[in-house]
Formats: C-alpha cells, structure tokens, sequence
C-alpha cells in the first residue's frame, strides 16, 4: 500500500489536459475498425492475433504531436484506448463466430445474419469492459508493484519518448506500405506464390515449407524465437512424423472412424499430406490445443481464485476515489449496465441464447475477465489463453445445453453464441486492463478511459460483421487462405458433444500430445497451436522469430533495444498493411475483378520457377524488414 500511495504519475492528478476529444474519439475510431478488421483478417489465417495498442499510440503521437502541432499525451492515449480496442474485439470474434458460417456450408443452419454477429460482438465487448471496471482498483492500483503489465507499459514508454513520436510512427507507415506491396504482388498479381512447399516421395510422406507473407513472419519477430519455435516445432512433429505415420500404417479403423469411406493412403493419394492434415491430424492438433487450453487454467487455478476474490471485494470500492485519477464509472451504472446486458443476451431475438445461457454468461464472463485481467497482468495480452478459456466455456455450456434439452442446430448456434460473448469478455477485459494500467501511469482519468473504451466496443461491433460477411464470401472459412483454426475447432468440440461423432481416438491422441510436452516442460499452448497449423505457416512464423533472435543478439544495450522496438514497430505495420490489402482484394473478389489483376496464367511457371519466385520473394520481405525497420535508426545514430 505505501507504493501505491508514493506512486506519482507523469501527469499529476491536479492538472488536467485534454483528454476525450472529438479529435481523439475520431481517430480512436478509425483506428478500431482499421485494426480490428486487420487483426481479424490476420486471425483467421495464422490463428492469433497482436496487441494494437503500440502501434495505435505510436500513430496517434504522430498525427497529434507532428501534424497537429498539439502536446497532449492524454489525448493520444485516449487514441490508444479507444483505437486497441478494435483488436481485442476480432480476436474474441474470430475465435467462436466463424463457426456459424461453416454450419450455414454444410447447410446444417442458416448463416447468421449481420444483426446476430453485431449484437453478439456487441454485448461481449461492453460485458468485458464493465465487468472491469471494478477490478481496476484492485488489481491495476493496489497490485501496482506486483503486476506489471507489460504491454501496458510499454506502450507508457513509447508514448513518453515525446520527441520520437513522429520517427516512430513513420516507422509503422512503412511496414504498412512494404507490407501492402509485397500482399498486391503475392495475392492480387499473383505473380509469385504465397506458399513454398516440397513433398516427400512415397518413401517418406512427409511435407516441409514456408509462407512469404510478411504479417505472418511479424507474428514470429513479435512473439519472439522461443515461442515461435515451439509452434514450428509442433508443425514438424504433424507434417514430419504423424501424417507420414498415418500414411505408413494407417488403415480401416481412421476410414471408419471418420466415416468418410477413404483409407489414409486414398486420402494422401488425392490430397497429399495436406489432404491427410485436412482430413485426420488436425484433429489431433485441435485435441492438443484443448488440453492445453485447459491445462493453462488448471495451472492458475489458485491464482483464479484469489483473483476472483479480489474483484468480489473490489466492488466495495471501486469508484471511491476523490482524485481526478480515482474516478470511475459509477458503481451503480456499471451493476445497472450488467444486469440490463444479462437481460439483453437472453431476451434480444438475434442471440440464440435462452435464460440458462444468460445466467452461464455473466457467471463465466465475469469470472474469466477477472481471470484474463490477472494473467495479461503477469505474461501479457499476446500470451493470454482466451481460447483455452472459451474452450472450457463451451465444454461446459454445451454439456449443461445437451443436459436441458437444447440439441440439433438451435442448441450448437446456443453454444456458439455463449462461448463467442465469454471469449469477448475475456479479450476485452484483458485489453481494458493494459489500457488502464497505461493511464495509471500517465495519469490519465480512468472514467474517460472506459468511456472511450466504450466507443472502441461500439466501433469496432459495428464493423466485424461486415468485415467476416466480407471475407466469408471472397475465400470461405477453412479456406487455404482463412484456415479459421479457432473456430473450426470450436465448430469440432460443440459437433462431438452434442453428436457425439467427433473421432474421440484421434482427438485423444492429441490431448496426451499436449501432456507430453507439458510434462517435460515446453509451453503447451504454443506447441499445441504449431500442431494444429500447416507447417507451412509455421516455418514463416519460425523466419520472423529467427530475426529477432538475431536482433537480441546485439551487445550494445540501447542498440538491441532500439532494434527491438523498431522491428516491432515495423511488424505491426506489416500487419496492419497486409491486413488492409487482404481487405481490399476481398472487395475485388466479391465484385469478380481478382480475376483481371490475376498474372499467373500469363506467366505459367514450371513448379520450380514458381518455388524460386516465392524464395526471393521471402527474401525481399526479409530485407526490408531488416533495412527500413530494425537497423533504420541505428544507421541514423551512428
């Protein structure tokens, strides 16, 4: 307590500048919809998603101080709030709703219409960003010295290196423009393959590969070389030894337990390993990320605990503050607004989602926010488990919905709804979390925090619908280019539970996977993802953790620092920039015009020309990462 009482912020809490502007609602606004549609794009192809504050606050410091001429680092950090937002809500979206529209493809229900996905996201997002507002004295002020928060602060960081705002955001506009570039060129041109694979012969039916897709190798530099080894290391141990395995020795018992009436060798024959991935192995990686999912939680399970305590008690006193730095949302209108989205989940007739489910939802939601908001506190928001946490959600929604009756379509769209709003919660709770802990150290006033935190949610709901509505009708979810991986795992959990027709051998086969690695000490999680994934994608994400590997390896202190943060800043933009582009061709794609800018047919490559192509492809990204981003300003400070 005394540390917090010493605690000074770098605005002190008599002085008020600006803060909730039109100038930072408008900007925080573009940058929700801009990011939480770029995040969502990047989601449903590698299966995660980065924290958009950085970027958001590098941007806003740009135009505010830079273009603006103005100095006001609480009004940019109202444009981080509102604009991080924005991810946080994809992330949660993409996870669980996507299984909607796979059902609506096998025509097992009727695609959900844009109301549903606005509302669903909609309650979610503002669920997430109530159920916090009490945690945050609890955990963001009288835990001060004990979580860190890392995103949190270091998005302070970057926004109190006043003077380098602008260099740092031209910064993230040029990962955005090389990224554009290089995602025209692979998927609007197509002058150049996105994918580089070789096959085994029959002796070995193994596969190996690489995407060149530049937001694919950010997730890899920003996630870092361990993580994005353990990912790689989980694609190897799929496409170099369990599909050949399969292909070797597998015989009627998987043709029988999938029903399809294919052996494996059939199956490989006609698709190749992908086809053997496609069709067995990814339900093992979706057993191994199950368990994993549900390892993470038992792991913390004292820490829930203790967290949920806390967030009980914190209810007495959130909002006692007198201090412009102590103000929250009334206590009243947050309980008021709790109560009135519980009532909406159950009664509003776009969510599918009956008084049982309501009940399930405040009762999860406010148990993983609280769970959510304690570990971004400790491992951050790019290592916090949402599906893991949604996983558990739906095993115990579904079962619960099975139990009373709710079976066929109407009890999976229940599941679905119920584990997409937990999954939002969580997401947006754990954001909200490192945007107050951002203020807290600013000394920003958290009350304009949660409103533009609102506006965030009620943005970027908005547009998520349009934005899945979009990319479902240019590729198609489990698409080579959207595998969806979360959500067609979700899709699997509820269709196994309810029909029980999941191949529960194969799913097993993962889940003791995933208590291997566990046992000898890798992170699950992580390995489990990689097991699920293509290899491919994998080995690109590997291409990008292999660069800051060597970045970390700079002995100068502020040279490898500054490295590191400009290789950041340089992935978030790629991310971003692909994201934008994917976007746009799927516009084209939608209108039929993808097929003018397509120049593959014009070119016909041997397969080897093209493999060559989309090396030296890779091998430009790579340069450019390299030239413009990390070493930029240690040529300019030498």
């Amino acid at each position: 307590m005394e540390k917090q009482n010493n605690f000074k912020p770098y605005i002190a809490a008599d002085r008020v500048t600006p803060e909730l502007t039109v100038t930072s609602i408008i900007m925080g606004i573009l940058l929700a919809v801009v990011f939480g549609a770029a995040n969502a794009y990047l989601g449903l192809r590698v299966g995660m998603t980065v924290s958009a504050s950085i970027p958001a606050a590098v941007i806003a410091m740009g135009v505010i101080r830079v273009i603006m001429r103005k100095n006001s680092i609480l009004e940019s950090n109202l444009v981080q709030t509102i604009g991080s937002a924005g991810e946080s809500l994809a992330a949660g979206a993409i996870f669980t709703l996507p299984a909607l529209f796979l059902w609506a493809n096998e025509d097992i229900m009727d695609p959900p219409s844009m109301l549903t996905i606005t509302v669903i996201a909609l309650l979610g997002g503002l669920l997430g960003v109530f159920f916090m507002i009490p945690l945050r004295n609890a955990l963001i002020v009288r835990e001060h010295g004990t979580l860190p928060y890392p995103e949190g602060q270091a998005c302070a960081e970057v926004m109190l290196a006043g003077e380098e705002g602008g260099s740092k955001a031209s910064t993230v506009f040029k990962g955005m423009g090389f990224a554009a570039l290089f995602k025209f060129i692979i998927d609007g041109l197509k002058l150049v393959p996105g994918e580089v694979s070789y096959e085994g012969p029959r002796l070995y039916p193994g596969a190996v590969g690489t995407q060149v897709y530049p937001a694919v190798m950010s997730v890899g530099y920003i996630c870092g070389p361990r993580i994005s080894s353990y990912m790689f290391a989980g694609g190897l141990l799929n496409w170099c030894v369990l599909i050949p395995m399969m292909v070797m020795f597998g015989g009627a018992y998987f043709s029988d337990a999938l029903g399809g009436g294919k052996t494996v060798a059939e199956v490989y024959a006609a698709g190749g390993a992908g086809g053997v991935w496609s069709s067995y192995t990814r339900y093992i990686g979706a057993g191994a990320l199950a368990a994993g999912g549900i390892i993470s939680l038992c792991k913390n399970l004292p820490l829930i605990v203790r967290t949920f305590v806390g967030a009980i008690k914190g209810f007495s006193v959130g909002g006692a503050g007198t201090l412009r730095t102590e103000k929250d949302i009334n206590m009243k209108i947050v309980l008021i607004a709790i109560l009135v989205l519980t009532l909406a989940v159950w009664l509003v007739p776009a969510i599918p989602v009956s008084l049982v489910g309501a009940i399930i939802v405040v009762i999860f939601g406010f148990f993983f926010a609280t769970v959510s908001s304690r570990m971004v506190g400790i491992v951050g928001s790019s290592n916090n488990p949402v599906s893991g946490m949604a996983i558990a959600t739906l095993l115990i929604a579904t079962l619960i919905l099975k139990m009373t009756g709710e079976v066929g379509a109407a009890g999976m769209q229940a599941a679905i709804a119920i584990g997409s709003i937990i999954c939002i919660v969580a997401a947006i709770a754990g954001d909200t979390s490192q945007d107050l802990k951002t203020g807290y150290l600013l000394g920003a006033t958290p009350k304009k925090q949660q409103i533009g935190e609102v506006i965030g949610v009620i943005a970027s709901a908005l547009a998520i619908g349009a934005t899945l509505y979009l990319l479902n009708e240019a590729w198609g979810f489990d698409s080579p280019q959207l595998s969806a991986p979360q959500a067609t795992m979700m899709k699997m959990v509820i269709e196994g539970i309810m029909n029980g027709n999941l191949p529960w051998g194969l799913i097993l086969i993962g889940v003791f996977i995933a208590i291997v690695a566990e046992v000898v000490g890798i992170p699950v999680l992580a390995f489990a993802i990689g097991v699920y994934l293509p290899v491919q994608l994998n080995a690109c994400i590997m291409v990008g953790g292999i660069i800051r590997w060597v970045v970390d390896k700079i002995k100068d202190e502020n040279k490898r620092k500054e490295a590191v943060n400009n290789g950041i800043l340089f992935s978030s933009g790629m991310i971003a920039g692909e994201g934008i582009v994917g976007l746009l061709l799927a516009v084209l794609a939608v209108l039929g015009v993808d097929k003018v800018l397509d120049l593959s047919d014009n070119l016909n490559l041997p397969t080897w020309g093209s493999n060559l192509g989309g090396i030296a492809m890779l091998g430009l990204v790579i340069l450019s990462f390299v030239f413009f981003g990390i070493m930029k300003k240690n040529k300019k400070s030498n």
